[in-house]
């Protein structure tokens, strides 16, 4: 198992190695009309540009992100949760969840901007809903995941469906809703994004973005991507390091280990 997991990893850092060499390869043979730079007129821009103008922007991207990561992932647990005590309300919930994925959010966000006055409020709706679909299935799975005879057990004892719930069904339900968790962070990043860009606030990610565009400065808006794309990249690695410990026992393995 061990040597599986070293093998992965160094085919991983292979992986990302090789793009980085075509990156670099594009870029200097100005490819695309060069609309793409290398990595080290990237890197340069960000150290010409320093680090506070960045922390400026993205502090309240991340602080948008996080809001709707959530609420989109609360709201989305308990309405997972009502449909296991309340199981009438399946098909509306699932549609109501179905409708959140499907939807563009191009499409709904003129009718969020003309519903919330305040623009912050809009980006951290659109990064909820960005989250909502995916965690309330993978929840909504795991919940239905314990066997018949743990729930069995409990119903002979004099349980009901809240005793099953909190009991067996919570515990069950840790290893699909963390998996889910773990799309989600990027998903709220990504929401939150898009949210500034339609919504222009003052500052974040999406602002500077459009600044750099319309100023053809073509490293930094791939700086500013960059960046955007590490922050989501780093949530989901923090939900998927909680993960490995807090369910350990999903997969036979000691969290002291």
């Amino acid at each position: 198992m061990a040597r599986f997991g070293s093998v992965r990893w160094v085919a991983g850092l292979g992986g990302i190695v090789g793009l980085i060499v075509v990156w670099w390869i594009a870029g200097a043979l100005d490819l695309f009309g060069g609309t793409i730079p290398t990595p080290w007129s990237v890197l340069a821009e960000i150290g010409e540009t320093g680090s506070t103008y960045y922390v400026d922007n993205f502090s309240l991207t991340v602080e948008l992100a996080f809001r709707g990561f959530l609420w989109g992932n609360g709201l989305a647990i308990a309405l997972a949760v009502t449909v296991i005590l309340f199981p009438p309300v399946e098909g509306l919930a699932t549609q109501l969840a179905i409708l959140s994925y499907c939807t563009p959010i191009i499409a709904v966000a003129p009718i969020i901007q003309v519903a919330f006055a305040e623009v912050t409020t809009m980006i951290v709706f659109l990064a909820a809903i960005s989250v909502f679909f995916t965690t309330m299935i993978g929840t909504l799975s795991g919940l239905r995941a314990p066997h018949s005879g743990s729930l069995d057990l409990i119903k002979v004892y004099g349980g009901g469906r809240f005793a099953q719930l909190w009991r067996v069904r919570s515990v069950a339900a840790l290893p699909n809703t963390l998996a889910a968790i773990k799309i989600a962070a990027p998903a709220a990043v990504l929401g939150a994004v898009l949210g500034e860009f339609l919504a222009m606030p003052e500052t974040g990610a999406g602002p500077a973005m459009i600044i750099a565009q319309q100023s053809g400065d073509i490293p930094q808006v791939w700086a500013i991507a960059l960046i955007s794309g590490a922050i989501a990249g780093l949530g989901y690695a923090v939900v998927a390091v909680i993960a490995k410990y807090a369910t350990a026992w999903s997969n036979g393995t000691a969290a002291g280990r």
